[in-house]
């Protein structure tokens, strides 16, 4: 008779341990999902052939002012490019007139009127690039608390230049399914830790190109990447073809010490 009712208990007993051993296997897999779907580590960043890599390598002026009016367009609004004067952009090859007429498009600070009142002008060739901020405290306040970087050297200061530049501008995805995003941050495959505060500033149509080019996401990374390269590196064509030059100056005069050599001990004899 006891067997009766032992035989069920331990039934019981082993039902029970085996639903408690299958919950934290569940657990587990769900956390091994959830560590599938989110990556540990930024993916490698894509390598674009810009026409600016290598020695001989120049920019595309078309595609650096395509760049240039996203930056007015679209990047402005945030990112100030404070070491760069309005003339500068002869070196993307926008003419004189078209320069004065992008000058004129901003009021800068012209001092005080008569009266001691700050007062406005419209801007001029001369003038450094128009901040979107008067001071770090506005720039931050308007932004979430987060201080949007100067763009003028932003290439030279990310490790992977303009590859990274383009990855952070397309790499915006929708967070993994069971990931707690931080408030006011956009999810970015290349930013470290995957959270950026910067929401996705570029779609498809994102501007209207004149020049007959579609602008899709990609071409406008592109296209903006190519203008904050050649804006934190304005000489680079100038440095290389001065490197050129150098270079053909030794092979030159490598040539004629060897010549010289060869003719001075060619009468000498061992």
């Amino acid at each position: 008779m006891r067997f009766k009712y032992v035989a069920p208990a331990l039934l019981l007993g082993a039902a029970l341990v085996t639903a408690l051993g299958a919950a934290p296997a569940a657990a587990q897999q769900d956390v091994a999902k959830f560590k599938q779907s989110q990556p540990t580590e930024a993916p490698s960043l894509p390598k674009l052939a810009w026409s600016f890599d290598g020695p001989f390598g120049t920019f595309d002026r078309a595609s650096a002012q395509r760049g240039f009016l996203i930056y007015q367009q679209v990047c402005s609004a945030c990112h100030s490019m404070d070491q760069l004067y309005y003339r500068n952009l002869s070196g993307i090859g926008l003419s004189e007139e078209q320069i004065k007429a992008i000058a004129a498009s901003v009021q800068v600070p012209g001092g005080v009127n008569d009266q001691g009142q700050p007062i406005e002008r419209p801007g001029l060739p001369s003038d450094h690039f128009k901040a979107p901020f008067p001071n770090e405290e506005a720039a931050r306040a308007a932004n979430n608390g987060a201080l949007p970087p100067d763009q003028s050297v932003l290439e030279l200061a990310r490790e992977g230049g303009p590859n990274y530049l383009y990855a952070i501008l397309t790499g915006y995805r929708d967070p993994p399914a069971g990931l707690k995003m931080q408030p006011g941050m956009s999810y970015n495959l290349y930013f470290p830790g995957f959270q950026i505060a910067m929401p996705q500033p570029l779609q498809d149509d994102s501007v209207q190109y004149t020049d007959g080019v579609k602008p899709t996401l990609d071409q406008e990374a592109k296209d903006v990447v190519t203008f904050l390269t050649w804006a934190a590196n304005p000489e680079m064509e100038e440095r290389k073809q001065t490197g050129v030059r150098v270079v053909l100056f030794l092979v030159f005069l490598t040539g004629v010490t060897y010549a010289t050599k060869r003719r001075i001990w060619s009468d000498l004899h061992h």
